[in-house]
């Protein structure tokens, strides 16, 4: 990199913000090439803020994953929420993320409320273009354009990438001037564990379905690489609140558990890099969503925020 480059590198902190499962996770995922965050059909699936990292010749940009704003209605729930709110001040960009829906949901208006009292640059993310006509697009433009002075509205297509360049272009033009906070090949802040954790959690939900409600969390108890042998041993279990979501996790003759660990397995070795042995269990933990010592053990810790 020349030094007219260094002086001239741009860098900075960007948070997605949106009501729940308008495919925040999908782009962030999308803009920094690796699967960071988890994708679920399910809404609310993100706990934690994620931070993901994209780094070129010109700029570095930190992503900022938070959980979908909702009403709670549990301390897990008020959690996600503090957790939303908190990044809102401390980010230099914020994309606020919808669906292509004219009419502006209530739940979006009380975003919007919000978004007037920071003093970050905030960008209208309007996804999944490529499910309606264009027309309708300039319809939710000037829908949401009348409630609120945005720097950039931009019509992307997580899932399929489109505009995700012209994206990246505006973030870069309004990042400040500064160093790299990361080295260039790091692509996440998160540790392995809360990531493989965050795979195990994915793959439940997503096979699971309907089946089983929010009420699971995942904890990696072990992680060691056997000697003399390019293995990880991985050992995790799934915790759930009801003697019934057992059964059904493990299914019959453990075939729905096998599932959750065949596919996760697929992903976190692409992760590792390497062969590993996951072994999973399955424990019921009554109200887990409702207890504090529980909640910071699993690594959602309001103190953090």
């Amino acid at each position: 990199m020349s030094n007219q480059k260094n002086n001239n590198f741009r860098s900075g902190f960007v948070s997605l913000i949106g009501r729940p499962n308008v495919g925040k996770s999908t782009l962030m995922n999308r803009l920094v090439g690796e699967k960071i965050a988890i994708i679920s059909n399910k809404p609310q699936t993100t706990r934690n803020k994620i931070q993901a990292i994209l780094t070129t010749n010109n700029f570095q940009v930190i992503f900022i994953d938070t959980p979908g704003i909702h009403i709670p209605k549990s301390k897990l729930g008020n959690f996600m929420v503090k957790c939303a709110q908190t990044t809102l001040n401390e980010v230099d960009i914020v994309l606020y993320l919808i669906e292509p829906y004219e009419k502006i949901k209530d739940s979006d208006l009380k975003i919007l409320e919000r978004l007037k009292n920071i003093n970050s640059k905030v960008f209208l993310i309007i996804n999944k273009v490529d499910t309606v006509a264009k027309e309708k697009i300039l319809n939710v433009i000037n829908s949401y354009r009348s409630k609120y002075n945005f720097n950039e509205i931009i019509p992307i297509s997580a899932i399929k990438g489109t505009n995700i360049e012209d994206l990246l272009n505006n973030i870069e033009k309004y990042l400040p001037q500064g160093p790299k906070y990361f080295p260039e090949d790091m692509i996440t802040d998160q540790p392995e564990r809360q990531l493989i954790s965050e795979i195990i959690r994915e793959k439940s939900l997503y096979l699971l379905q309907e089946e089983i409600p929010h009420g699971i969390a995942v904890e990696i108890t072990g992680m060691k690489k056997r000697e003399n042998k390019d293995i990880i041993d991985i050992d995790s279990t799934i915790y759930c609140e009801k003697d019934s979501h057992k059964g059904i996790i493990i299914g019959k003759q453990g075939s729905m558990l096998k599932q959750i660990g065949s596919k996760a397995r697929y992903d976190i070795e692409r992760l590792l890099g390497s062969p590993t042995n996951l072994q999973i269990w399955v424990k019921v933990k009554k109200d887990w969503r409702d207890s504090d010592f529980l909640l910071k053990n699993f690594g959602y810790d309001s103190k953090k925020l």
